[in-house]
């Protein structure tokens, strides 16, 4: 289909949904509404130019950072939202947006395994991060203790952020040759250093890689804390039929977990910002309590902003969420399940390309998830990343996006760059294979590749053994 066929249909469908809506609102007395004159027009001009100092989020040939394009199902039901523009912070501002949130929450709560729940939509990871590293906060607290949290080493920086936010120390954990938890660092930690929460991550944003849930919830009987799953980025792979053994074990694990955060705006299919945070004993709602003369709450009936830090959130994201669910439900087998296999099967195929050219080298774990990296040959670290650095402007010279990541250089095999430090870190190439059209283009962002690489190899002697 054409480009412009699809959004003329788009068009028709928003319009069609939105005379609906308006229906619903006929019994008012006619009110003036702003229109887009000339002048409103020559703006959206320019600001379509000043978009084009993008690069082609949406298009296959960009595989750099994790930017997936929402469903369109999403970006109409988001825009027709917008018409009405409710805030999901109290029903007064929000009763239909509030409802589908509800519903949408507890789509993703029945995904996760959480037989009960309490959760809530939010801006974004981040801040559902925050506010289940709050609760475990306020939760130790009641038992009279405040301590620490502890997360791997490649997890994401929000949690050393957010525990200097919550005045909580946060311990780094180190990882191992895969990039995940290394389970007999942790219960030396936990021996040692006075730790009350353990944020698991499942779904690196660096390598994807996928903490050991399973064993970390085995230490959580032996000692007692708290476990947080970080998923902003890998937990929709909970779906996915086609993972190994290792990382499968690690998603069963999820309805043991104690809290869970997911990014509906990654894998989700939705705009940015929607994050979720959900908690498994519904009664932490308790810390959430307050008592505002000047806020909404004329309803008896239980407000989001009862039960999130967050106040006015926009009810278009729940909107969004609810409407891509119904169109692609959370089902194992299912059309959205199988868009999730494909990205993963794109960067195992990805990498089985790279094995093949001697230009490169690949980490001694495979892809978890639906990213992989690998760094361009070279007989130091410091060469390996000039020349990874090199690939990746040559790439963007012909249409195809990576990003790069500076990645402990322990991930690779040892004999790649004899006598380097144990600390040393190496520039990487990283493809971020998250659209289902990945899949089928391998192909053709290999041809691209191959032509970067060319250009930064011409008249380098690679040795055949290094195969």
């Amino acid at each position: 289909m054409r480009p412009e066929a699809g959004l003329d249909e788009f068009l028709q469908r928003l319009g069609d949904a939105q005379a609906k809506l308006d229906e619903g609102f006929a019994r008012l007395p006619p009110s003036p509404r702003p229109s887009l004159g000339e002048d409103a027009a020559a703006i959206l001009a320019e600001v379509a130019e000043r978009l084009h100092d993008n690069d082609p989020y949406a298009h296959p040939l960009y595989a750099g950072q994790m930017l997936k394009p929402p469903h369109p199902i999403a970006r109409a039901a988001y825009t027709l939202a917008m018409s009405v523009n409710p805030n999901n912070h109290a029903l007064d501002g929000g009763r239909a947006s509030s409802a589908m949130e509800f519903e949408a929450v507890a789509a993703l709560a029945a995904m996760f395994g959480f037989p009960q729940h309490l959760g809530h939509l939010s801006s974004s990871g981040t801040f559902a991060n925050l506010e289940a590293l709050w609760v475990a906060s306020q939760l130790h607290r009641e038992q009279g203790r405040v301590r620490s949290v502890a997360a791997s080493d490649q997890a994401h920086y929000t949690h050393t952020r957010v525990s200097a936010v919550l005045g909580l120390p946060c311990i780094t954990i180190h990882s191992d040759h895969a990039g995940c938890m290394d389970l007999n660092a942790l219960e030396l930690a936990l021996q040692t250093r006075g730790i009350d929460t353990v944020v698991a991550t499942l779904g690196t944003t660096a390598t994807g890689a996928v903490d050991p849930l399973d064993g970390i919830l085995e230490l959580q009987k032996k000692y007692g804390f708290r476990v947080h799953v970080d998923a902003a980025y890998g937990g929709y792979f909970m779906l996915a039929g086609n993972l190994d053994p290792r990382t499968r074990a690690a998603f069963d694990a999820i309805p043991q977990a104690d809290s869970v955060a997911v990014d509906p705006h990654k894998h989700g299919l939705q705009p940015y910002g929607c994050g979720a945070v959900l908690f498994r004993d519904p009664t932490v709602g308790r810390f959430y309590k307050h008592d505002s003369p000047y806020t909404y709450f004329t309803s008896k009936d239980l407000h989001l902003g009862e039960i999130s830090l967050e106040c006015s959130r926009a009810g278009a994201s729940a909107v969004a969420l609810w409407a891509t669910q119904r169109l692609l439900p959370y089902t194992v087998g299912g059309e959205f399940a199988r868009g999730l296999e494909a990205g993963r099967e794109a960067a195992l195929a990805m990498r089985q390309r790279l094995a093949a050219d001697p230009r490169f080298v690949l980490p001694i774990a495979p892809p978890a998830l639906d990213i992989v990296f690998w760094a361009a040959r070279g007989r130091t670290v410091e060469e390996a990343s000039a020349r990874s650095r090199a690939i990746f402007a040559e790439a963007r010279r012909r249409d195809l996006y990576f990003a790069l990541a500076t990645l402990p250089a322990r991930f690779f095999p040892a004999a790649t760059w004899p006598g380097c430090p144990a600390d040393a870190h190496v520039t990487c190439l990283r493809s971020v294979m998250m659209k289902p059209e990945h899949h089928a283009w391998v192909e053709e962002i290999g041809r691209r590749l191959d032509a970067a690489a060319d250009a930064v190899f011409a008249g380098v002697n690679i040795p055949v053994n290094t195969r």
